[in-house]
């Protein structure tokens, strides 16, 4: 621990990474701290400190979660950690404020009465949990700290004698020892083509709305009762459905026998006439009913510690399509088809025999890629009823290879679609398609540890992990709770919301003075709007940011984007930052490190996979899990490195 009488920090940014970096300085300096010495926090962020921009508590409750209230936490609960001061899991939190209700306002109160730990809680509810955690641990400072908030943006750090002079908006510079850039979600720039529908809307009188974070969009300028273009169906686009529907007034209610999942949407009459776009064509598959965050009944064959393992024991760096995402690829094969014969063994062929045949004909080991890959095939060819083989490449997309002679012809093929996807997950692990895409889920959390920090090829990364898998993955393992699938069914039943079609076409008809869109696979007019709304966040890339500071970093050499190799090598800039692992301090332009600056977060996207996801409490066991605490480990090496000095 140091000697030193005052080590002074700034954190930059103020949510749930800059807390979680807050509370590790506090608990190490709790266990280690040298009599005499202080250490000075000060906490850079615009926005409400635990909190910060994403998980406000003011903003609508319409917003959900993406995991269930079991799942998030802000406080490590590894035994090798120094203690945490105060604090516990979001579960554990809910399951106090629901007894006392304590610091909570009517609303809050209302949601927990009814809120369990596998329903999914509001954003708003999850910023309160991280609001109250940070006053617990500031009620309960260890000797010789203070910390000060700064409500305002840190728009440069420069290097002084050291440290770092940080320059805020306010006018007002800090001369601190470290630097923590936990920055989240920032702004970034527009691509050309939506510069163009901006620039095409101020000219034209139209109304476009860029990528922007729900909870920041005044969804009362989208005019009633007109037809408004939506592009994007991962989770923003419910987002904006909720705001546009329950927002105005609508109201859900449950149509035929109770619990059925089939709902009917009365209207209020204000809605807007919501047209749907994506690539896909169709929402992301919904979550599974499920009683943790993995499906308990899958255990992974193939994609194992063991198998990760016997990589790094041969020193071999594995390639994802070649060595990672086959051994996935399998699992993902068992999953489904032993959950076929367990739950509808009339579809198999003597299910026993199938599955001892399958098993054999999935050994890593015993067949060349293309060999298993067609025995496999043939097996099931045999033994199973066309029905019901998987198609997975195909589950990501339910529309791929067809056409419609109409939109209404789409409409009711996406509510279908819709349907049976809410239906799949209502039967949680009993149904295969469910836990197929429940063993690429388990899968992931492998993948997150294996391919960090250089685990992997550039080339595997570019091409394989980004360039197809992570698109894919999302589809089918990312998605929103069943309720909206449910939900937009409705919509789709009732006229609110219909659907472009697959691989659409955006444009703007100046002399119409309407944004257009055509999906080649449908045969029928190009729908027209004069709204369009942009259903994505800003783009997480540091090269495109809107960031004062990390502008001036860039400019000064002290940071720089990451550059890997890809095909051919050909170089090619990544999303994040370049940085030198454990703990996470960025490299120079010149390549060396920025000593006494650290990163953690969105901005680490081109090291780790999947930052954006929150800490998991009670992670599962074993190396090959560890990223289920990673951030917070993370968070604990920047604190001692930073307290060590």
């Amino acid at each position: 621990m140091a000697t030193s009488q005052t080590n002074r920090v700034a954190l930059l940014g103020a949510g749930p990474r800059g807390t979680s970096v807050l509370e590790r300085l506090l608990a190490n300096w709790a266990a280690e701290r040298v009599e005499g010495s202080t250490l000075r926090i000060d906490v850079v962020d615009p926005y409400p400190a635990g909190s910060g921009h994403v998980w406000q508590p003011e903003q609508s409750r319409l917003y959900l979660m993406n995991t269930q209230s079991f799942y998030p936490t802000l406080i490590p609960e590894d035994p090798r950690l120094a203690p945490p001061l105060a604090g516990g899991s979001f579960d554990q939190w809910r399951e106090a404020r629901r007894r006392d209700g304590v610091g909570l306002n009517d609303a809050e109160k209302a949601e927990l009465a009814t809120l369990e730990s596998d329903n999914f809680p509001s954003r708003a509810l999850y910023g309160r949990y991280l609001r109250q955690t940070l006053e617990g641990l500031l009620e309960r400072l260890p000797d010789g700290v203070e910390v000060a908030f700064h409500r305002t943006l840190a728009v440069a750090a420069r290097p002084a004698a050291d440290g770092f002079d940080v320059e805020l908006a306010s006018g007002a510079t800090l001369t601190v020892g470290s630097v923590v850039l936990a920055l989240g979600h920032i702004e970034s720039r527009l691509n050309p083509e939506q510069r163009s529908f901006k620039r095409a809307a101020d000219e034209q009188g139209l109304l476009y709305f860029p990528p922007a974070p729900p909870a920041d969009v005044n969804w009362q300028g989208v005019p009633d009762n007109e037809p408004v273009l939506v592009r994007g169906m991962g989770l923003n686009f419910f987002d904006v459905m909720g705001q546009l529907t329950e927002g105005r007034g609508g109201k859900f209610v449950e149509a035929g026998s109770p619990g059925a999942g089939v709902l009917e949407y009365r209207a209020s009459g204000r809605e807007p006439r919501i047209i749907a776009a994506s690539r896909r064509g169709t929402p992301y598959r919904a979550k599974a009913g499920l009683a943790g965050y993995y499906p308990s009944s899958i255990t992974m064959r193939y994609l194992t510690e063991d198998a990760v393992d016997r990589f790094r024991a041969a020193g071999i760096q594995p390639g994802f399509d070649h060595d990672l995402w086959p051994l996935l690829h399998r699992d993902a094969l068992w999953a489904y088809y032993s959950t076929l014969a367990r739950s509808q063994p009339a579809a198999i062929k003597d299910p026993a025999q199938f599955l001892a045949d399958l098993e054999d004909a999935l050994q890593p080991h015993a067949h060349t890629t293309a060999k298993w890959e067609s025995d496999v095939g043939d097996l099931v060819e045999k033994h199973v009823v066309a029905s019901r083989r998987l198609n997975l490449r195909g589950l990501a997309a339910p529309l791929a290879g067809r056409s419609f002679a109409s939109r209404r012809e789409l409409d009711a093929a996406i509510t279908a679609y819709l349907d049976d996807d809410a239906r799949r997950s209502a039967l949680g692990e009993a149904d295969p398609v469910k836990m197929a895409i429940g063993a690429l889920h388990t899968g992931r959390a492998i993948l997150k540890s294996v391919v960090a920090d250089g685990g992997i090829t550039d080339e595997s990364w570019l091409a394989g992990l980004r360039g197809w898998f992570e698109s894919f993955v999302e589809g089918l393992a990312s998605g929103a709770p069943a309720l909206r699938s449910e939900q937009l069914a409705a919509l789709a039943r009732a006229g609110v919301v219909s659907f472009v079609g697959p691989d659409p076409k955006f444009s703007v008809d100046r002399g119409a003075k309407v944004f257009r869109a055509v999906s080649p696979w449908v045969d029928d007019a190009p729908v027209e709007a004069r709204t369009l709304i942009e259903a994505m966040s800003p783009a997480n890339r540091v090269g495109i940011n809107l960031s004062p500071l990390l502008e001036q970093l860039m400019a000064d050499g002290l940071v720089r984007t990451k550059i890997m190799m890809g095909a051919e090598g050909t170089p090619m800039q990544t999303t994040g930052l370049d940085v030198e692992p454990h703990p996470y301090r960025p490299l120079a332009a010149n390549g060396s490190v920025t000593e006494r600056m650290y990163v953690l977060g969105l901005q680490l996207s081109a090291s780790q996979w999947g930052t954006a996801i929150a800490a998991e409490a009670k992670p599962r066991t074993g190396p090959a899990y560890a990223s289920g605490q990673r951030t917070l480990r993370d968070a604990d090496e920047i604190a001692r490195s930073i307290l060590a000095r």
